[in-house]
């Protein structure tokens, strides 16, 4: 058990990281192997996350097994503010399956580009907010009901209803791929009837904000160009709707990327 200010601000650090406590989460029940770790919470920077509990006592690694230790079991307890039961806050929560593809339809911004709809039974309701965790990319928005998340160019949107909406996408195949892995993801979190842990917000930068402007320094913002638009609306200085050509139809699936986008900043 820590003592002095080093080691007390040892374990501090150490769980004050959500993808520490998440590891830490994962351990409660039983060891688990090294490998069922980096597949639950993805390999970057696994062996820092896990020396950095290690030296603060938190868990034990014996060859590639983990678990908690006694302390760890103890701080996890003490840190973590959670009614009798609340792990098991999915296990009531039914599987998902994709009803069906209902319509594909060009994109208004790339004919070679589809807009997908599908339907997810049953519906998630309001369990649809405890899956953003699960996805690297995700915003959970609260006032229309619907978790959006974005894959590379793709942007998918889940409504609560169970209307889930995918656009930029290739082809049928892509569409049913997408779709398997998003009902995977959310099948494996309802099997092991734990509530996902939440994440650390994701920052943006200007470069990225500025891939998806239209890049025509058109000057109707009031800045010298999109790139100096960019840092302004990183840095809360200036809204997206000061960029007019954003409601043109072409920009329209960048528009959606960017509202994603700036729920992150």
């Amino acid at each position: 058990m820590p003592g002095s200010p080093a080691e007390i601000k040892l374990v501090s650090n150490a769980m004050s990281n959500a993808t520490r406590r998440k590891i830490m989460n994962l351990l409660t029940e039983d060891s688990r192997s090294k490998e069922d770790i980096g597949k639950a919470i993805g390999q970057s920077m696994l062996d820092y996350h896990l020396q950095l509990l290690q030296q603060a006592g938190l868990i034990a690694i014996k060859g590639e097994m983990l678990e908690l230790t006694d302390f760890g079991k103890n701080m996890l307890g003490s840190k973590t503010e959670k009614p009798a039961g609340s792990k098991n806050d999915l296990l009531n929560i039914k599987p998902i399956e994709i009803a069906e593809v209902r319509q594909l339809i060009p994109c208004i911004a790339d004919a070679s580009k589809y807009r997908v709809l599908a339907q997810v039974q049953p519906p998630l309701g309001a369990t649809l907010k405890m899956m953003e965790p699960l996805f690297p990319r995700a915003r959970y928005l609260e006032n229309v009901g619907a978790l959006t998340i974005q894959t590379g160019n793709t942007m998918i949107t889940a409504y609560s209803t169970g209307k889930v909406i995918m656009t930029m996408i290739t082809s049928d195949s892509e569409a049913k791929k997408i779709l398997g892995n998003f009902k995977k993801t959310i099948n494996e979190a309802i099997e092991k009837g734990i509530t996902p842990v939440p994440r650390e917000k994701l920052k943006v930068d200007h470069a990225e904000i500025y891939k998806y402007l239209p890049r025509t320094n058109c000057h109707k913002c009031g800045e010298q160009s999109c790139y100096s638009f960019a840092i302004r609306l990183v840095g809360k200085e200036t809204t997206l709707d000061k960029c007019t050509p954003l409601l043109e139809t072409k920009y329209t699936i960048n528009l959606e990327h960017l509202l994603v986008l700036m729920e992150y900043l």
